[in-house]
């Protein structure tokens, strides 16, 4: 018992002084501890300061390194990003202008590849100072925006021309890229912009449209493939018994107007389609019907007639319907296989000569396949396409209100904090023809003063040191 009770003597003797030391350790810790909250607080202020007092607080506050948003190089190109008149669209414009003039087979004028050049040099420029001004990577950088990976892209190929002339290497595939520049126009005007959102946009709905339309092109396509392959490559061909005779001057097969334009497609035996080889129509010379048969002329005038010149009903002979080698069309209107009875369905669907189609399979085949086209008329070109017009048209609502709440709260930030990061994303034009009307006035306004500042003061003051 006393072994038990010693040490808690001793406890209570020393519970006081440990008591307070604890104390004395605790209030040691809640300092230092709110030290740091107040060292922390004291950081985000600061960057919140500094974040505040950044003349573009959207932009990256370092690029490059070590530009600056206030050092000289980059604020100057900033200001010049910032511009507020549409000079650069007046280059797309003018581009368009000398690409619309351009002469590939012939010799460009010296006036036109020096403005194209110019040009090149102007979007260049642009490409850099948009780099120097917003960076090259990240999400507020010049990359980072995919209208001006696009500029990127048209300026290295462009690079890639010039470098590339003069070596022998054909430059038509690069050249063909020298299209898209007009495309930078896009994002500088603000309805075109929208619309081409629109179309982007529409793209993942238009997607289960454009499956439900494969599998109606899948099943019509299978349906034409079981009932008409290879029917329309048949034709009336001549029998064996006429080859007796010199008939050297006559096709093969039947061929109205002896071309290929309107085929006379026949019918088998086992087909119950619209022509037969016995519709072929007699021949004609010099107007004339022709009503003799070959052996008739042979037995008047023997062997020596022309057969040519003679008024003989050649045609009666092409008695034997069997397939050719030639589809309508020069091969491209046909259901011999998968592929080309969707190309088929695919102008039928567009209501393009889809009669000619129709007439050409009831000939072969049978008279009720109306009713295929028909069905084919209402599923593709009625309800098909008039689907992907409402979506269209309910996805143009939805993105005109995103856009201009997008532009409202744009332009709000652009006066607020006086940045905007692209040529585009600035002072938000009405139109390109209200903005070029625009920049001309300015420079209208420019000339003016200047021709005041260096004309009309000088002579005002010689007049007032005249009347002195």
């Amino acid at each position: 018992m006393t072994g038990t009770q010693e040490p808690d003597l001793h406890e209570q003797h020393r519970g006081p002084m440990q008591e307070e030391e604890e104390e004395e350790e605790e209030g040691e810790k809640v300092h230092v501890s709110a030290e740091g909250e107040a060292r922390e607080q004291e950081g985000e202020e600061e960057e919140e300061e500094e974040k505040e007092e950044l003349p573009y607080p959207t932009l990256a506050p370092v690029v490059l390194l070590a530009l600056t948003q206030t050092s000289p190089p980059r604020s100057w190109c900033l200001r010049a990003v910032c511009h507020p008149y549409p000079s650069l669209i007046l280059a797309i414009l003018l581009n368009c202008v000398t690409l619309g003039m351009f002469q590939p087979c012939g010799h460009t004028p010296f006036f036109l590849q020096a403005l194209d050049d110019g040009i090149f040099v102007f979007f260049a420029g642009e490409m850099v100072v948009k780099m120097v001004a917003l960076g090259v990577i990240g999400q507020s950088g010049y990359l980072g925006d995919t209208w001006n990976r696009l500029d990127f892209f048209i300026v290295i190929v462009g690079m890639l021309e010039y470098s590339l002339d003069g070596h022998n290497i054909s430059l038509s595939a690069i050249r063909t890229v020298r299209v898209l520049r007009p495309l930078r126009a896009i994002n500088r005007v603000p309805s075109m912009r929208i619309l081409v959102t629109l179309l982007l946009d529409t793209l993942p709905m238009l997607g289960n449209v454009l499956a439900l339309c494969f599998f109606v092109f899948f099943i019509f396509g299978i349906v034409g493939v079981q009932l008409w392959a290879g029917l329309l490559r048949n034709r009336c061909f001549m029998g064996e018994d006429v080859k007796i005779y010199n008939i050297s001057f006559l096709s093969g097969y039947y061929r109205p107007d002896e071309t290929d334009d309107h085929p006379f497609i026949c019918s088998t035996e086992r087909e119950n389609g619209m022509l037969r080889c016995s519709d072929v129509p007699r021949r004609r010379v010099g107007g004339t019907s022709c009503l003799l048969s070959a052996e008739e002329v042979h037995a008047e005038m023997g062997h020596g007639v022309d057969e040519q010149v003679s008024c003989v009903n050649w045609n009666q002979y092409y008695n034997q319907c069997r397939a050719g080698e030639i589809n309508p069309h020069k091969g491209a209107i046909n259901f011999d296989n998968i592929g080309y009875a969707w190309i088929a369905i695919f102008q039928v669907i567009t209501l393009e000569g889809w009669v000619d189609i129709m007439y050409y399979v009831m000939d072969a085949h049978s008279f009720y396949n109306f009713i295929y086209f028909i069905f084919l008329i209402i599923v593709g070109s009625f309800f098909m396409i008039n689907l992907c017009l409402v979506v269209i048209a309910t996805q143009f609502s939805e993105t005109k209100q995103r856009e201009h709440a997008l532009m409202k709260s744009e332009q709000h930030a652009r006066q607020l904090h006086q940045s905007a990061s692209t040529l585009a994303s600035d002072s938000q034009p009405g139109s390109c023809y209200e903005e070029i009307i625009r920049y001309l006035a300015h420079l209208g306004r420019k000339a003016w003063r200047r021709f005041h500042f260096q004309c009309v003061w000088p002579c005002r003051s010689q007049i007032k040191l005249v009347k002195f």
